[in-house]
C-alpha cells in the first residue's frame, strides 16, 4: 500500500531549477492541486483524470515546465490508482525528461518525481526498476530534506514494498521502521503509520508464513486498528482512502470484520463529501 499525491512543499520548492523565463505563462498550481483534491476526497477518478489532462494541456501552452511536471507527478499517481498501465508509463518518461537533467540534480523536485516513478513501477510488477530509482531518491533526500522530514518516511515505506517483492525481507523489515519512526513525529501521522503496519504483517507472512508468524502478525493488526481509530486524526477524503486500502489487509489476515467496518467508513465518507 502506498500513496504519493504530492504536498504543498513538493510543488512549491522555492529553489526548483526549472527556468521559469518571461514568455512563460505559469498554470494556477495553488488552484490546480486544490480541484484535484476535490475530485479525488469524491473517489471520482474520471473527473481526477480530465482535470488532468486539461491542466497538461496548459502547461505546454504556456511553456509552463515547472507546472507541467507537477501535472505529471500527479498523473503518475493517478494512472497508477486505477491500474492505467500504459498511460503511467507514459507519464513517468516524460516526468523524467523534464526533471532528471544536470541541473536538476540533488533537488527535492527530482527525488519526489523518481519516487512516483519508482512507486508506480512497483505497483505495475516492476520492482527491479524501481529499487534503482528508490536509491537515488534515498541519496537526495537524505542529503538535503531534516531526518524527520514526512517525506522520507513515504519514500522508506515505498521502497520496503520494493524490496520485499525482490525478496530482500531484511532489508524492507529496516525500511519499514525507519518510516514508522518518522511517521510518528508527523501532525497526523497515525493513518500512513497504520499501513506501515499492515506493510509489516504482510512482510511477515511471507518471510516465515501466517502459521509461524501470527503472534507478530497480530501485533501488526492491533497497532493498526489502534491507530486508524486514532480519536482526533481528520475523517476527511484521504482517511477514506487509507481506510478503503487497509481494509482488504485485514480481510486477508482473516479480520473480516475490521475489513467490513473500515470500507463502509471509506463510502461513508465518500458520499458525504
Amino acid at each position: 500500500m502506498s500513496q504519493n499525491y504530492l504536498k504543498k512543499e513538493d510543488y512549491e520548492e522555492p529553489q526548483c531549477l526549472l527556468d521559469m523565463h518571461p514568455e512563460v505563462t505559469p498554470i494556477p498550481i495553488r488552484r490546480f492541486m486544490e480541484k484535484l483534491d476535490e475530485h479525488l476526497g469524491r473517489n471520482d477518478y474520471p473527473a481526477a483524470e480530465r482535470h488532468l489532462r486539461f491542466w497538461l494541456a496548459e502547461a505546454e501552452l504556456g511553456n509552463d515546465m515547472r507546472g507541467k511536471l507537477t501535472v505529471l507527478n500527479e498523473q503518475i499517481g493517478l494512472y497508477r490508482k486505477i491500474k492505467k498501465e500504459p498511460e503511467c508509463m507514459e507519464a513517468i518518461e516524460a516526468a523524467l525528461t523534464l526533471a532528471d537533467t544536470p541541473d536538476m540534480q540533488n533537488t527535492v523536485t527530482l527525488g519526489t518525481t523518481l519516487v512516483n516513478a519508482a512507486t508506480a513501477y512497483n505497483a505495475f510488477g516492476k520492482a527491479d526498476r524501481a529499487v534503482p530509482l528508490y536509491r537515488k531518491a534515498q541519496a537526495i533526500y537524505e542529503a538535503v530534506l531534516a531526518p524527520d522530514d514526512g517525506r522520507l518516511g513515504g519514500l522508506y515505506n515505498n521502497m520496503a514494498l520494493a524490496m520485499v517483492e525482490l525478496g530482500d525481507y531484511r532489508e524492507a523489515e529496516e525500511l519499514f521502521k525507519k518510516a514508522l519512526g518518522i511517521m510518528a513525529k508527523q501532525e497526523h501521522g497515525e493513518a500512513e503509520m497504520a499501513i506501515t503496519y499492515l506493510n509489516l504483517a504482510d512482510l511477515v507472512a511471507v518471510d516465515v508464513g501466517a502459521e509461524a508468524g501470527e503472534q507478530r502478525i497480530g501485533a501488526c493488526l492491533d497497532k493498526a486498528r489502534e491507530l486508524l481509530e486514532t480519536e482526533d486524526l481528520p475523517r476527511n477524503g484521504y482517511y477514506a482512502f487509507v481506510c478503503e486500502k487497509c481494509a482488504p489487509a485485514f480481510g486477508y489476515h482473516g479480520d473480516f470484520v475490521t475489513e467490513r467496518i473500515l470500507a463502509q467508513r471509506a463510502k461513508e465518507i465518500y458520499e458525504r463529501s
